[in-house]
Order: C-alpha cells, then sequence, then structure tokens
C-alpha cells in the first residue's frame, strides 16, 4: 500500500516546481525589439605609412645593382635625418631583370621598394621631398593611420549604443510601451574609411642623367580619420 501513495507523490513533484524563464529571452507579457545601429568617432592619425622606391638602369646587371644599392643608401640616410629608425623601414620588393624589349632591350633593371612609418606627422611632407630630392622616382602614399585604434572608438562604441537606445524608446513610446530591459547586445564589427591617399609618383630614371633641382616640401594635411562601428541590440518591451 505505501507504494500507492509514493507514486503520486513522484509524479506531482515536478509539476509543483515553477519553471524560471530564460533569462536572455522575454516574458509573456513583453514584446521583443531588435534595433541596429551605428556609431561614428573622427580621431587624428599619428602615423602615416609611404611606399618609397628606386629604380636604376645599368648595361649590366652589376652596374644597374649598384646604381640602385647608392641610391637607396642616399634615401635611407635621409630619413635617419629625419628620425626615421631603421625598424620603421622594411623592405617590400626588390627585382633585378633584363630588358628584352623597347628602347632598353638588352639592359638592366633593378628595384627596390620599402615602407616607411613616420610618427612625425609635421615632417611627412619634407619626407616626401627630401627622399625626391636624393633620388626616389617611385613615391606613394602616404596612408594614414591611428596608433590605438582600439581607444578612438570607444566613443563610436557608445554613440552605437545611444543610437540603438533611442530608437527603441521612440518605437516603445508610439506602441505604448517602455523598454524594460536590455536583453543581449551584439557587436557588428567597425569599418574604417582611410582618406583618399596621394597618387603614386614615379620618375623614369633615364631621365636623372643630371642632378634634379631640389624639391620643394610637398603640402601635408593629415585631417581625420572616420571609424563606423555597429551594434545591434535586443530590447524587452512591457507596459
Amino acid at each position: 500500500m505505501r507504494a500507492l501513495f509514493l507514486l503520486p507523490l513522484l509524479v506531482l513533484a515536478p509539476a509543483c516546481q515553477e519553471r524560471r524563464p530564460d533569462p536572455r529571452g522575454v516574458d509573456r507579457d513583453e514584446t521583443l525589439l531588435t534595433v541596429a545601429a551605428t556609431g561614428r568617432a573622427d580621431a587624428r592619425p599619428d602615423e602615416a605609412r609611404l611606399q618609397l622606391g628606386v629604380n636604376s638602369l645599368g648595361p649590366s646587371a652589376a652596374e644597374a645593382s649598384r646604381a640602385n644599392r647608392e641610391k637607396m643608401e642616399r634615401v635611407a640616410a635621409v630619413l635617419s635625418r629625419l628620425g626615421v629608425k631603421p625598424d620603421q623601414m622594411q623592405t617590400r620588393n626588390m627585382s633585378l631583370q633584363r630588358i628584352d624589349y623597347g628602347a632598353d632591350r638588352g639592359r638592366f633593371r633593378a628595384e627596390n621598394l620599402i615602407e616607411v612609418r613616420m610618427r612625425a606627422m609635421d615632417r611627412v611632407g619634407e619626407a616626401i621631398a627630401a627622399v625626391t630630392d636624393a633620388g626616389a622616382n617611385v613615391v606613394s602614399g602616404p596612408e594614414l593611420r591611428v596608433s590605438d585604434r582600439e581607444g578612438s572608438s570607444k566613443s563610436a562604441y557608445a554613440a552605437a549604443y545611444r543610437a540603438a537606445r533611442s530608437r527603441a524608446e521612440a518605437y516603445a513610446g508610439a506602441a505604448g510601451l517602455k523598454v524594460q530591459r536590455v536583453l543581449a547586445i551584439y557587436d557588428g564589427g567597425e569599418g574604417y574609411a582611410p582618406p583618399p591617399m596621394m597618387r603614386g609618383m614615379a620618375v623614369d630614371a633615364v631621365a636623372q642623367t643630371a642632378a634634379p633641382p631640389p624639391v620643394a616640401a610637398v603640402p601635408f594635411s593629415p585631417g581625420v580619420n572616420t571609424t563606423e562601428v555597429r551594434v545591434r541590440v535586443d530590447f524587452a518591451l512591457g507596459e
């Protein structure tokens, strides 16, 4: 007989326990609202990256390489005087080839391309002029960057959330409801639109038989970089 009384108790026990609501979901008297928004932040770039190169023609591979090496040594010396350290210069391309077409057929072309990172933003225009005067005949950039991207984007994150919250409150007000709580926040990542780069300048090495006149400093304005972040927020609306 005891078994007959215990069995109903065991069956009824789970039914008496309250089911806890999922903290990430809405309750029965709430309405789910998902809002997507963006936020922007401007930051002044503090790093400029330049692509600098030298190409030289010669009657032999050795002569073209020698001429190119001498020009690159002058370019490196100029950069050093401007405060650019060795670890801020990185070789990106080196090539030596025989030319088998055109007016220079049978001659050799040597080329060396480096990337330079400059933190002295007020000397970028001076640097471009100086390396050109020293023999660089391929110059492109600058690409302007903000070294602390995460720090400069914090205000964009906050702006994106405020925009999402404001939109949610507008929807809730129109529906006669209120924003009760935030269920989830999803980071949509960030986009970065760099300012237009200066066009690359290429000068024919053959035309540089005579020393060119000193080049005036190139006008340079760093401006600001804009970071845009996206966010998606789930809100619970209620009366």
